[in-house]
Formats: C-alpha cells, sequence, structure tokens
C-alpha cells in the first residue's frame, strides 16, 4: 500500500532512501536544511570500501586518541570538552574498543559494503546514470615495515572474508602507477574495491528523484517534532507543517539533535574530514590511502581530491587550516613530486560525518516511534554503505523480509 512518507535529510543516505522508497510506489518528500549542494555526501573520497571491514572503534584507537588530542594535525583528533553528550559518547566509544566487538562488526560491515556495491552496478545500468564509476581497486600505501606488517594483518582477515586483496612489492606497485612518483616500501591492493566522483552521483540522483515525482523541500530546518501515542503526527520546519504517513530520518550528524525531541537518546558525534582538489596532472591512476598518514587519494572525473582526518570537535563548518596542511603534507610525503598549491589549499572544504559509538551504522526502527525509521551513524562509510541502507530503509518501512541481517545495526542497541 502506498504511504506518504517525509525523509529527513537530503545527503546521500537520505536520497538512496527516497530512491527505493519511491521505487515502491510510495509518495516521498525530502526536507532539508540547507540547499543540497555541499557537506560530506560532496567532499568525500567516493570510495565503495569493502576493504574498510575494520569499525573506527578497534582496540587502540582511543588510546591514539587521547595521545593525538594535544596535536591538532593528527589523522584523529577528539577535542575535549565538557558537554554530557560528548562524555556519554566518548565512554561508549572507548568501551566499544574490544578485540570481541570488532570481530562482531566485521561481517556486518562486510555484508552492507558488499550489498551496496551490488546496487550501485544495478541503479548505474538500470537508471543509465552518467556518474563516474570506475572498478581499479584500493592500495593500502605503506611507508614503514611495521605499517607495512599491520595493513598485511587486516589484509588476512579480510582475505579470510573472501574479499580480493594481494600485497604488492614497490615493484609490483609502480607497474600499476609507472606515471606516479611513489615513496613507500610496499601496499596491499584491494582489487573488490571500487570508487566515483561524489557530486556527479548526487547530481544524478537528485535529477532523478525529481522527475520521479519526490518533492524537496529545501532550506527548510526541522524545528519540532509533534509525537502522540508513540507515533510522529506531524514535524514543524521553518515554513510549514508537514504531515505523513511514516518518517525516515537521515539527517547525518544533526540526527542526534532531532532525535532528542523524540525522547530518543541517540548517541552521535560529528567527524570532520577535509578534502584539497587538484585539477593539475598527478599521474595517479589508482585510488591510495597513505597509511601511515591517513590520507586518501582518489583520481576522480577531471581532478585528483585528497581527502582525510576525523575531526570530533562538535558541530561546525570552521576549516582548520592546520590539518589541510597536514594532508598536503601527507601527500607531499607520498608523493614527493607533487606539491599541493596554497591555492588548492585555500580551497579546501569540509563535510560533519556522524559517528557512532561503535562505528556502526543505526538503521532500523526504535521502539520509541513506531513510524520513524532511523539511517544515520555512518561515520566515513557513509558513501560505501548508502545504497545497501536505502533499499533496508524502503524494507522496513514496507515490513518485509530485509536483504541482509541488521541486527547489529539496531537503533536501540546498549553501550
Amino acid at each position: 500500500m502506498s504511504k506518504n512518507i517525509i525523509v529527513i535529510g537530503g545527503g546521500i543516505i537520505g536520497l538512496c532512501s527516497a530512491y527505493y522508497l519511491n521505487k515502491e510506489g510510495h509518495h516521498v518528500t525530502v526536507v532539508d536544511q540547507s540547499n543540497m549542494d555541499a557537506g560530506a555526501s560532496y567532499v568525500n573520497a567516493g570510495y565503495l570500501s569493502p576493504s574498510h571491514i575494520i569499525p573506527l572503534s578497534a582496540p587502540g584507537v582511543m588510546k591514539k586518541g587521547i595521545k593525538w588530542m594535544f596535536n591538532s594535525s593528527s589523522p584523529l583528533y577528539i577535542k575535549p570538552r565538557l558537554d554530557p553528550n560528548f562524555i556519554k559518547w566518548a565512554l561508549a566509544f572507548n568501551k566499544s574498543c574490544t578485540p570481541k566487538h570488532v570481530e562482531r562488526a566485521i561481517p556486518a560491515i562486510k555484508d552492507i559494503t558488499l550489498l551496496s556495491q551490488d546496487l550501485y552496478d544495478d541503479i548505474k545500468s538500470t537508471e543509465k546514470f552518467r556518474f563516474q564509476y570506475d572498478k581499479k581497486g584500493l592500495l593500502m600505501l605503506c611507508q614503514t615495515e611495521k605499517m607495512l606488517e599491520e595493513e598485511i594483518g587486516v589484509a588476512d582477515i579480510a582475505r579470510d572474508q573472501g574479499l580480493d586483496v594481494t600485497t604488492l612489492s614497490m615493484d609490483d606497485v609502480k607497474k600499476l602507477e609507472p606515471q606516479a612518483q611513489i615513496n613507500a616500501i610496499g601496499a596491499t591492493y584491494y582489487t573488490c574495491d571500487s570508487h566515483t566522483t561524489p557530486h556527479e552521483f548526487m547530481e544524478d540522483m537528485k535529477a532523478h528523484l525529481k522527475s520521479s515525482g519526490v518533492i524537496f523541500r529545501l532550506n527548510e530546518k526541522v524545528k519540532d517534532i509533534t509525537v502522540e501515542k508513540e507515533k510522529i503526527r506531524s514535524i514543524k520546519t521553518t515554513k510549514q507543517i508537514l504531515v505523513a504517513d511514516e518518517y525516515v530520518l537521515a539527517a547525518g550528524s544533526w540526527s542526534s539533535l532531532l532525535s532528542k525531541k523524540l525522547g530518543l537518546k541517540l548517541l552521535l558525534q560529528a567527524g570532520k574530514g577535509y578534502r584539497i582538489n587538484t585539477s593539475r596532472e598527478t599521474g595517479i591512476t589508482i585510488p591510495a590511502i597513505l597509511a601511515e598518514r591517513k590520507v586518501a587519494v582518489t583520481p576522480m572525473n577531471g581532478f585528483t581530491r585528497f581527502a582525510g582526518t576525523m575531526e570530533i570537535a562538535g558541530i561546525n563548518h570552521n576549516i582548520n587550516r592546520v590539518r589541510v596542511d597536514a594532508i598536503a603534507e601527507g601527500v607531499h610525503q607520498y608523493y614527493p613530486d607533487f606539491e599541493v598549491t596554497e591555492e588548492e589549499k585555500s580551497g579546501a572544504a569540509c563535510g560533519l560525518r556522524p559517528v557512532s559509538p561503535d562505528g556502526l551504522p543505526y538503521i532500523g526502527k526504535s521502539t520509541t516511534c513506531q513510524n520513524l525509521t532511523l539511517a544515520s551513524g555512518h561515520a566515513m562509510m557513509g558513501w560505501s554503505m548508502a545504497t545497501a541502507t536505502g533499499k533496508l530503509v524502503q524494507e522496513i518501512v514496507d515490513g518485509v523480509k530485509t536483504s541482509m541481517a541488521i541486527e547489529s545495526f539496531n537503533p536501540d542497541r546498549r553501550f
């Protein structure tokens, strides 16, 4: 039966949710507080990465985070502050940094990222979208024996999970990237990964949804939510009151703020990431992560993108030049023939990624509200998990069997 559905949030997760709901015949309205042309869905590295099977909350990460707390240029920067929500999140994050949690999380991450890849394939062919979508894999470039050993260990886990990965010498790397001068000692190579140019997919999807009858309410911030008898009755935006049968909360880092209006304590922190683009020739043809510096390098359609850092410092879009410089320095450290210019650094942009304490997304219904489906908390994996999340949201709303097990993503899970 067709329903009227409001999707709160017009990022990649919201649009994919709208896509699958609309495809099943529902009347969908997307509400977003912005003009839907910036943010994490536009400035990310564009990876579809089954390789990223280890959640952010892994053993040793909190210890590193505390050490890096005093270094504003570090790959992970957690700004300490006397905010009850942050403190609760930090305690839950620390509690999740265990081998047992990683072991439970790996199959869930693998399954949702592989499902997403299949669905990206399907959308590309079915809808004739034009966005760049290349299946060239992902290199994990290492400069030290210690890091290479760590990455080989992760590769062994990935291989045990059925993912395609090999270990490469620098001679092997040079054969793959003959035009780029690379300063490294070796790499692991995930041929199971692929990449896109994010803004192209977003533009394709928005155009498709508009032509399919999806309504967009742009520059409308949700100010209040009316709940009666464990059901949302309406939402109040800065412009109007909207009513629907079902609601999807896919507002990224803002999801926790809105969930409070429902009495739902959704632990989320905004994790800021940065990107630098260059239209100059780099010789780079295969995506790579610079392992020691945690910088992502992506050859996109007409330019190369350098992205990185996880800055947990509240909801803001302030550009920290120290962190931008750190990305640029990392690029030059691995690609000594290429140096990011001041002009390129001044054009840096950032986006906020919603980070759950255990590195797994919230996908599903909460017992707090019967006609609400949550889809947030994907951390750095939003792009890799987006299409699968959208499909799962549709299946949850329709009350049908989901394409994969979703117990690990339960919004009511305890930390």
